[in-house]
């Protein structure tokens, strides 16, 4: 993948949100990325920001692959040290926000 395509893909990564299987294969997502992260969620009603919503709807179990699986994929791919800024982060949005920082500082 050129790093113009994964820049694309990073800065569409919120940290908060779960890409559906046919998502990441509409913006070329690699296959083997997809098959290594794929994961089925469940909805959490304590709070909104636990709640999976598709489509505008909210839905109890939803089968995807975390945005912020994809921004570390990316950022691996790109020679980040993503160990070192997992441990540093207080959040998804923050890992994702850091992994951003790191890319345009190279």
């Amino acid at each position: 993948m050129n790093r113009s395509h994964l820049l694309s893909l990073l800065s569409e990564c919120t940290g908060d949100d779960i890409w559906s299987i046919e998502h990441c294969r509409q913006v070329r997502v690699p296959e083997d990325w997809i098959a290594e992260c794929v994961d089925a969620y469940e909805s959490g009603f304590d709070r909104n920001s636990n709640t999976i919503y598709y489509r505008e709807r909210i839905v109890n179990q939803f089968e995807g692959v975390r945005d912020v699986d994809i921004a570390c994929m990316i950022a691996q791919t790109l020679g980040v040290p993503v160990k070192r800024l997992i441990e540093t982060s207080y959040s998804r949005t923050d890992l994702v926000r850091k992994i951003r920082e790191t890319i345009e500082e190279d």
